[in-house]
């Protein structure tokens, strides 16, 4: 089963795409807008998308590691690349100034949440990662504990925080020693 996002209201479509080929076109209705719009298997003019529905949770792109988004009520399992410097992390929204765009339905969560900034260590030459408030309106939790305004967290491999009832996992690229 697939899903494509009304243009008009963002509402998914779910749909069987082992009975078209690639390159056929197809017409939907959102049954929540009534925006009708077409789509071409196979072909994808969007932004670039998950890949398929169960993400390698070790996915490491761009050698900074991850954020793994859990799968709750409000979404699906994602797992986002991060880069070199500060990523903004928020809710998707189109058009947004975010980095990483976490595709859910979540009220608490806002559009620009916080921040993971990706560095050296300048002693060690390790990466380190480091978590700050955006600031939001709900908080960022770490290990259950609200971030401070402008408090700045040093976070691990494994870490778990939570923006609004969104729960996400550090996974820090693997170094050689």
């Amino acid at each position: 089963m697939k899903r494509v996002r009304c243009p008009k209201c963002d509402n998914y479509i779910i749909f069987d795409e082992t009975k078209y080929a690639d390159g056929q076109s197809l017409v939907f209705q959102c049954p929540e807008c009534g925006k009708e719009f077409g789509i071409r298997m196979g072909v994808s003019k969007l932004r670039e998308r998950q890949k398929d529905e169960n993400p390698d949770e070790n996915a490491d792109e761009n050698g900074c590691g991850s954020i793994v988004v859990i799968e709750n009520v409000f979404h699906y399992k994602q797992v986002l690349p991060l880069k070199m410097g500060d990523n903004i992390i928020g809710r998707y929204m189109k058009n947004a100034k975010v980095d990483l765009k976490i595709e859910t339905n979540d009220p608490s969560m806002d559009i620009s949440h916080c921040v993971i900034n990706v560095s050296r260590d300048k002693k060690t030459g390790k990466l380190k990662y480091i978590l700050r408030d955006g600031p939001s309106y709900t908080g960022t939790f770490v290990d259950n504990e609200i971030l401070g305004d402008k408090e700045r967290r040093v976070i691990y491999d494994g870490t778990l925080f939570t923006l609004g009832a969104t729960s996400i996992i550090l996974r820090a690229a693997e170094e050689d020693d």
